[in-house]
Parts: structure tokens; C-alpha cells; sequence
């Protein structure tokens, strides 16, 4: 029988033994490092380093607290990425993600348990990037108002009978659009936020240029991860209108009087002054000596 003493003994031993073979598979199979999680308008992938050479990687995924799965093409990859966009089916949830650090494909091994890194939480609804919309203009008659029309961008992700769903599929009535606006010919902007993919912008100047920048908005994400990308910029057509169209005809009648009783004053003010000079010229006539006859 061992006395304590031995007993003491063999468990340093074992905790010692463990210590080694973990290392030892440390050395063979290395971790996984620069786990990172990317994903733009809904599709997601998730990237590590470093490239393996004489191992390989597995992923293994799942809802935060559910029971893990692996992707079907990402076991023993010698690749650092593995799309997961069509794993995610809800897209509102928490996943985390480990990366298995294996032998290569036809390699056994006795190892039970292979090192492993896990990444960060990701959620598709609330971490994706989204792109920059496209729109276009239209200017009412009066010229007053504009209306932009917003393209909800397509997405990575099908649905049921394999059709491509867009952004406001997704988010429905939680998507709205952030409108940045200015005059062509001016550097103070505006912000207008439409509830849906149609904008209506008034109280215009009449036929002025305005320029445009759209981008997507989702308030109730963190602040930091709100608003998609900026758009290009695009600017209404600048229009020459007359000046019946421009002006009222109150303006125009005044306009009209003031610069008849300008050109009324003109002409009184060279009446008086020619007046006077010729006045003037008779007086020193006057004042003359005649001449003998």
C-alpha cells in the first residue's frame, strides 16, 4: 500500500506528464492567433493565422450556450478562413466560434484533445457591415422638392426558394436611411433620416443644385455600428429659369417701378443741371462789353 508520501509523488508525476503532453502538442499543433470575425452585407467569414504546414484546422461554431457544430467545408482545412454565412440561420443571436488545431487529413493521432482558440461573439443582425446604397434623384415640377429613391442593397443570404433577400427584407421597418445634403455651390450641410427607401426632401430653394451623400442606418445598434457606407455623392441638375419663375410678379412689379423712378430721378437731375449750365452761360454773356459800331 502507498503511503502518502508516495502517494504525493505519483500525482506530481502525472500533473508533470500532463504538462509535458500538452506542451508537446502545443509544439506540434499551434494555436490558432488572429482570430477575427469579418462580414459585409451579410456575408461572414472568419479568418486566423498562421498558414499550417504539416497540420490543420477545424471549425466549430454555435449559438452562445448551445451544443457546438462543425462546417461542413472547413474541417481539416489548410486554408485561414472559413465562410460561415449560410450556418448563421439566426441571424439575431450570439455565436462564437473555436478553431481545432489538428492533424491533416488521413493523419491519426491519440491526442483527445487539440488545442484550440475561440474567437470573439458575433452577431450578423448587429455586427455586419453594410454597403454603400445607390439612388437616384427626381425634382418635382414646382421645383421645390426632391425625392430620392434608395436601392436596398442585396445580400449574401437566400431565402427558402432560393431568392436573393436584400438588407430590408432583413431589417424591415428597423432599416431607415441617413440623407447628408448641401447646396452645389455651398459647404453647409443638412441631415434628413427617411423611414423608408423613398425621401422626400422640401422647402427647397427653387431651382438650385443640391448635392446628395446616402448611407444606411440602424438605430438600434451600438453607436459605433450604426451607419453603413457613405454613398457616392450625386447632384440634382442646376436649371436657368426665367425670371417670371423665379420671382413673384409683387417682385417683379417693384423691381420694375423702382428702376422707372431711377431712370425718372436720372433724367430730371441732367434736366436741372443742363438748365443751370446753360443759365449760367447767359449770365456771362450779359455781363460782356458791346462792341463799337
Amino acid at each position: 500500500m502507498l503511503n502518502y508520501g508516495q502517494m504525493r509523488l505519483h500525482m506530481l508525476l502525472f500533473v508533470l506528464l500532463v504538462f509535458f503532453m500538452k506542451a508537446c502538442v502545443s509544439d506540434t499543433f499551434p494555436k490558432a492567433q488572429n482570430v477575427a470575425w469579418s462580414s459585409f452585407n451579410f456575408k461572414t467569414i472568419l479568418t486566423w493565422s498562421p498558414k499550417p504546414r504539416n497540420y490543420s484546422y477545424t471549425v466549430e461554431f454555435s449559438e452562445i450556450g448551445q451544443n457546438r457544430e462543425r462546417s461542413p467545408h472547413c474541417i481539416r482545412t489548410m486554408e485561414t478562413e472559413c465562410d460561415l454565412t449560410a450556418e448563421f440561420k439566426n441571424l439575431k443571436t450570439n455565436y462564437n466560434a473555436d478553431i481545432l488545431s489538428e492533424p491533416m487529413r488521413g493523419v491519426s493521432s491519440d491526442i483527445i484533445e487539440f488545442p484550440h482558440t475561440t474567437s470573439e461573439r458575433f452577431s450578423p443582425y448587429y455586427d455586419t457591415i453594410i454597403g454603400r446604397p445607390e439612388f437616384k434623384i427626381k425634382v418635382s415640377s414646382d421645383k421645390r422638392k426632391m425625392t430620392l429613391y434608395v436601392t436596398d442593397i442585396q445580400t449574401s443570404l437566400f431565402n427558402e426558394n432560393k431568392e436573393r433577400l436584400s438588407i430590408r427584407d432583413i431589417f424591415k421597418d428597423e432599416l431607415q436611411y441617413k440623407v447628408t445634403y448641401k447646396k452645389a455651390k455651398s459647404t453647409g450641410k443638412k441631415e434628413e433620416i427617411g423611414k423608408s427607401s423613398v425621401i422626400e426632401l422640401t422647402g427647397l430653394d427653387q431651382g438650385v443644385s443640391y448635392c446628395f451623400n446616402v448611407q444606411a442606418y440602424l438605430p438600434f445598434r451600438t453607436q459605433d455600428k450604426q451607419l453603413g457606407e457613405l454613398s457616392h455623392i450625386q447632384c440634382s441638375p442646376e436649371e436657368n429659369m426665367s425670371i417670371f419663375e423665379e420671382y413673384s410678379m409683387g417682385v417683379i412689379v417693384g423691381a420694375i417701378l423702382i428702376i422707372i423712378l431711377a431712370i425718372s430721378a436720372i433724367i430730371i437731375i441732367i434736366v436741372i443741371c443742363c438748365r443751370r449750365k446753360k443759365r449760367a452761360q447767359n449770365t456771362g454773356k450779359e455781363g460782356l462789353p458791346l462792341n463799337g459800331v
